[in-house]
């Protein structure tokens, strides 16, 4: 059944079962995360799972973030993450570092296109010598184009 809620967008209403004790755990992650209501805390669950799916497929054009620790002693590794970004012009959109301490860097690089090439591309980044952890974040959503193509 669809109806439509507060923000006058149509939604449809199902109903889900749950056993008592997961309806506990989901009624105190509602109250410490801040939702508003239980479904707007199953939402965002079905939201990460569909981009996290999505994301395995590897075909969906994604927007997402890398985001690394690393050791900035370490010889020429950030000539090599560079590189890696340059070499991957397309799909690196920007990038921001932060020093969190006198060694320590943190490095977040906003990317966008197909799901399995920014595996790709983070898995270069994350497995070179000096990164200490890093991570991939995929969203299913994309970045509008900064300028519009030209008619001809």
């Amino acid at each position: 059944m669809a109806e439509e809620d507060k923000n006058n967008s149509t939604v449809s209403r199902i109903s889900v079962s749950l056993p008592p004790a997961l309806l506990d755990e989901l009624d105190r992650m509602v109250e410490s995360r801040g939702y508003g209501s239980r479904s707007q805390a199953i939402g965002d669950m079905v939201n990460y799972q569909l981009a996290e799916h999505k994301r395995k497929l590897g075909n969906d054009v994604m927007v997402g973030t890398v985001t690394l620790l690393y050791d900035r002693s370490t010889r020429g590794l950030q000539k090599n993450l560079a590189d890696i970004q340059y070499k991957h012009i397309d799909e690196v959109i920007s990038s921001l570092h932060v020093h969190l301490t006198h060694n320590q860097i943190m490095e977040v690089i906003l990317v966008q296109g197909h799901a399995h090439k920014l595996q790709e591309i983070a898995n270069d980044m994350i497995t070179q010598r000096g990164v200490i952890t890093g991570q991939l974040q995929l969203l299913a959503a994309i970045i509008p184009p900064l300028q519009a193509p030209e008619n001809d």
